[in-house]
């Protein structure tokens, strides 16, 4: 009798190492942090990491990234181990990309291509697929010369005429005309998104804002009861979604944004804009905060600084701590030496007397704190309303 062979045909994850330079001002600690990160965000776009390479670099190699010597180390690994992917933690430039492509035999992806992959993998509506097919043709646009590699013995000398030239350069104007096509686009899509909040009648218009994966969808969920999707990913929530909410018989407007990352590419903030108007137009701003996470004050700064860039760091804000329930005392060395364990009422009263903002530590999941965190709301909303609004018998 024959043996049947039975084939696997589940699809796997592709396998990824990941690549840091660490530089000057960086420590080792804070470059792991950005390599986990890193890790993170190839696991949301279906990768598995099955290994890490830093280099201690004065600056990047202009040729190789992370230089000669350390990309040999690195293609040694990647053969012995079938990788398919080499991530590289910041961005590269397109003679970057061609050498390093030439020398590994893999392909090879930088943050900016890894944040563009997930963006155009949660994009659902028609607006965030415009915007994202926008940010990915910029990204390519500088990096067309590798794409025709196997055209370079037709090359010529000097300008290199010939079909590898005329196909880049055929290329290059079908591109120009499909970016100039999504601006406009947009335009379109900005113009009906501006009617659509002036519609919104007189309502105190609150946003929802944070680095991402910190809990905005889950309070968002919570205040609003609708449904909005979560999951333990990076960037799960694409699409600004807003919705009406009434807390004591005072209706305001909640939206959910997108999460900030660290070294978001400027591009795709640019391509974005549209979406964080909603930012730029609320009124109130929610700042969530994972304060289970290490490093939950690198994101808020990193947030901050996304903030400045929108013109949106002049509004009032609450700055709200989730995950409580995950907080584990931080170690800090105190002034005799010795550890000293900072607790949450520790931190909550530092805090506390080092910013004026109004902060609420609560768990969205296990919902705890949610009602002072309502309290605290309304006083601010209702305040805003009746200076805005005083002719508007909502109220009452």
């Amino acid at each position: 009798m024959a043996r049947i062979k039975i084939h696997d045909t589940a699809i796997k994850p592709e396998t990824a190492v990941l690549v840091s330079v660490i530089t000057q001002g960086v420590t080792e600690a804070k470059a792991r942090e950005y390599l986990e990160e890193l890790e993170f965000l190839v696991q949301t776009a279906g990768g598995e990491t099955k290994g890490m390479f830093t280099q201690k670099l004065a600056f990047p190699d202009r040729a190789t990234f992370v230089g000669s010597g350390k990309l040999e180390e690195i293609k040694a690994y990647v053969e012995a181990e079938e990788i398919d992917i080499v991530v590289f933690d910041d961005e590269l430039s397109p003679s970057q990309l061609r050498n390093i492509e030439k020398e590994l035999q893999r392909k090879v992806l930088d943050r900016s291509n890894l944040i563009l992959d997930i963006f155009a993998r949660h994009a659902k509506t028609a607006q965030a697929k415009t915007q994202v097919e926008l940010a990915q043709l910029q990204y390519l646009l500088p990096r067309l010369t590798r794409l025709w590699t196997h055209l370079e013995r037709q090359r010529g000398g000097i300008g290199m005429r010939g079909p590898g030239e005329s196909q880049i350069e055929t290329d290059r104007r079908i591109i120009l005309d499909k970016i100039s096509l999504f601006k406009e686009r947009l335009r379109t899509i900005d113009k009906q998104n501006e009617t659509q909040r002036k519609n919104r009648g007189e309502m105190i218009r609150v946003a929802l804002v944070g680095y991402t994966n910190v809990g905005k969808s889950t309070i968002m969920n919570m205040i609003s009861k609708s449904d909005v999707l979560i999951e333990n990913k990076l960037f799960a929530t694409l699409d600004t979604t807003v919705r009406k909410v009434v807390i004591d018989n005072l209706p305001f407007l909640l939206s959910d944004t997108v999460g900030f990352i660290r070294k978001l590419p400027h591009h795709l903030v640019e391509c974005f804009k549209s979406t964080l108007d909603e930012v730029r137009e609320a009124d109130v701003l929610i700042h969530v905060v994972d304060i289970s996470h290490p490093n939950f004050e690198d994101h808020i700064q990193a947030v901050n600084e996304t903030l400045k860039d929108l013109k949106a760091l002049d509004k009032p804000v609450i700055t709200v701590f989730n995950k409580i329930d995950l907080y584990k005392p931080a170690v800090e060395e105190g002034h005799d030496g010795e550890e000293v364990e900072i607790t949450l009422d520790d931190f909550r009263n530092s805090w506390m007397a080092k910013n004026s903002d109004p902060a609420i530590f609560l768990s969205a999941t296990n919902k705890t704190n949610i009602e002072e965190f309502k309290q605290k709301l309304y006083d601010i909303i209702v305040k805003m309303h009746n200076e805005r609004y005083p002719y508007n018998n909502l109220l009452y």
